[in-house]
């Protein structure tokens, strides 16, 4: 959440009607674009010729902001955030575009109810010790103000926001201020499990019932929530004092809420009821997953895979979001670039052999390794898979998970695959000898087998089997080639802004510097983040991916059988064709796509 004047070009002079009172009038509103400019004389009869025609009940800035008004300026349409930024600056307020991430709704739901908020059209966003900032879409009318200021012994700073970010954010806050009151009613301390319990006499102790409706209603919210911001992960961390709601937003994490103990977990009970985990077990991991629709007018199935892990004040919880869109991705849109693609769909249609996916925790490999294998299966071949655990259930797969409870390891998983008839199998990880020895074994006997490595580089995957035991001939004979990836953010298309000459010709040279001992060549249009409304003022928006492929050529496997050293493997990658991470990141710096502090802060450097 932002509070910014209106930019020059939609601001008006001192104008004459700032001491208006009263509702706002959409004639008047007509009137005063037309006065200062911002629209054509003619575009104004047009529109109150049109909206004469018929009453409404919207808000004037709503109903402005459909008819179609054209700017004079540049013929842009004056969409609704627009108008209510010009009218901003016409009656000497800041403009707000309300960020839900940054309101703290319990207090917000203090200053007021939620009748006095409608019946007002107002909104709390900010409570501060020595004033609250209110949201409203109706600037002359004032009246209410002192009662407030009465109420809370704090003055208010009004700022001008949008009538229909007010409306629907009325709404959400309030229901879930309410719903978390519900749900904390009569939960007394709550903090059950946690390492240091506090024992206070005369308290209930009751625990909450994860069904109790204001926990199901607190549930629901977060989900949806989530959703809306793109969120890709969900952390649910018990305090010890409050429980925190914390959402991944394009990489990073941004505290969300702040709730009783008590609420949260009965918001995690509630939760691993609905993925069929133990809820009564809360002194060891659990993992479990959940299938929900996203709300819209799509209705996409959304995967969420849960993970529980006991901390010293209570139970937390990771919810894992898996974009339903991820694994119909093409390869340009997961960030391949023309080269790397090439190569890589070549080495998939492989008859058999062993393909690597190597990278950290979060890079992206079960994108890229779903997005695949969602190519490769049709209806004349057999895909299997062995996970730990499964990330996205994929109809077109036959998938195993993992239990070693039951002795069903990698190993054994892939070794019972290997009498199912299989064409392509997919191996979670290799995490010891023996899971890598049933993977070449299946390589060895015709199967096209795709699985995954925790490693820094390409290079390294080879060392790494190396030393896991698996001698340099079966190494050359199976291994086909390593694919390592990292996921950078991209610049927000809305907002980014071209970086001047002089900003330009340093970057260029930073760069080159970066790169050796590459040359930077060709087209360079370097962009630096700005921060708006979409990106929630941070100058990014998405992210993509940066690949480095390793072929397997004879020349590299003379290397693995002469010199099996890690540099001299990577000096032979980069001569068969492989271009390193860092190397990836700077043709995406080039091509405006993302920031060089994003790929330094992704990336290994250059050896």
């Amino acid at each position: 959440m932002r509070s910014s004047p209106p930019p020059a070009t939609l601001s008006a002079a001192a104008g004459s009607d700032v001491a208006a009172h009263g509702p706002l009038d959409w004639r008047t509103l007509v009137g005063w674009l037309r006065e200062d400019g911002v629209i054509a004389p003619a575009e104004a009869e047009r529109t109150v010729a049109r909206c004469a025609s018929a009453h409404s009940a919207q808000h004037p800035l709503q109903r402005l902001s459909v008819v179609g008004m054209a700017r004079a300026q540049d013929g842009q349409l004056l969409d609704i955030e627009t108008l209510t930024q010009w009218l901003a600056g016409r009656c000497g307020l800041n403009y707000l575009r309300i960020d839900p991430l940054k309101v703290d709704v319990g207090k917000v739901a203090d200053v007021m109810s939620a009748a006095y908020a409608e019946r007002h059209k107002v909104l709390p966003v900010q409570v501060s010790p020595a004033e609250v900032v209110v949201a409203t879409a109706e600037p002359f009318i004032r009246d209410w103000v002192p009662e407030v200021e009465r109420q809370t012994r704090k003055s208010v700073r009004l700022v001008l926001a949008s009538p229909v970010d007010i409306s629907r954010y009325t709404a959400e806050f309030f229901a879930l201020a309410k719903s978390v009151r519900a749900a904390n009613k009569g939960s007394g301390q709550g903090g059950f499990g946690s390492f240091e319990q506090l024992v206070e006499l005369g308290k209930s102790n009751k625990q909450l019932d994860a069904n109790d409706q204001g926990v199901v209603q607190v549930v629901d919210w977060l989900w949806q929530y989530a959703f809306d911001q793109r969120a890709s992960d969900i952390h649910l961390e018990p305090r010890r004092e409050q429980g925190v709601i914390r959402f991944r937003i394009d990489g990073v994490l941004h505290p969300v809420y702040q709730m009783p103990v008590g609420v949260m977990n009965a918001m995690i009970a509630r939760i691993k009821l609905l993925g069929r985990m133990d809820v009564v077990e809360r002194r060891r991991p659990q993992d479990g997953r959940i299938k929900t629709l996203r709300p819209g007018q799509k209705a996409d199935e959304v995967e969420m895979r849960l993970s529980t892990l006991p901390t010293a004040f209570g139970e937390k919880m990771v919810m894992r979001i898996f974009d339903p869109d991820a694994t119909v991705k093409d390869l340009s849109a997961l960030g391949f670039s023309a080269h790397d693609a090439q190569r890589w769909e070549s080495l998939t249609r492989r008859p058999h052999g062993i393909v690597l996916v190597t990278g950290p925790t979060g890079s992206g490999k079960t994108t890229t390794l779903y997005a695949t294998l969602k190519r490769l299966a049709t209806e004349e071949v057999n895909v299997s898979t062995v996970e730990d655990p499964i990330e996205m259930i994929e109809p077109a797969f036959n998938q195993v998970q993992v239990q070693p409870h039951l002795d069903l390891d990698f190993a054994q998983g892939l070794r019972a695959l290997m009498r199912q008839d299989p064409d392509i199998i997919m191996v979670g990880e290799i995490r010891d000898l023996p899971t890598a020895e049933m993977a070449v074994q299946a390589a060895l006997t015709g199967h096209l087998v795709f699985t995954s490595l925790h490693t820094n580089d390409a290079p390294s995957a080879v060392m790494r089997l190396l030393e896991l035991g698996i001698p340099p001939y079966l190494i050359n004979a199976t291994v086909l080639g390593v694919l390592a990836q990292r996921l950078v953010r991209t610049l927000c298309p809305a907002c980014r802004t071209r970086e001047d000459e002089a900003a330009a010709g340093a970057s260029r040279a930073a760069l080159a510097e970066l790169v050796k001992p590459w040359q930077v060549s060709g087209g360079y249009r370097p962009f630096q983040p700005v921060g708006c409304v979409d990106c929630r003022m941070t100058g990014y928006r998405g992210r993509m991916g940066l690949y480095e492929l390793l072929v397997v050529t004879e020349g590299f496997k003379d290397k693995v059988s002469r010199e099996p050293r890690l540099d001299v493997l990577r000096r032979q990658a980069v001569v068969d064709g492989m271009r390193p991470l860092r190397l990836a990141g700077a043709a995406r710096v080039a091509e405006g796509l993302t920031t060089l502090d994003e790929v330094l802060a992704s990336t290994p450097p250059v050896n």
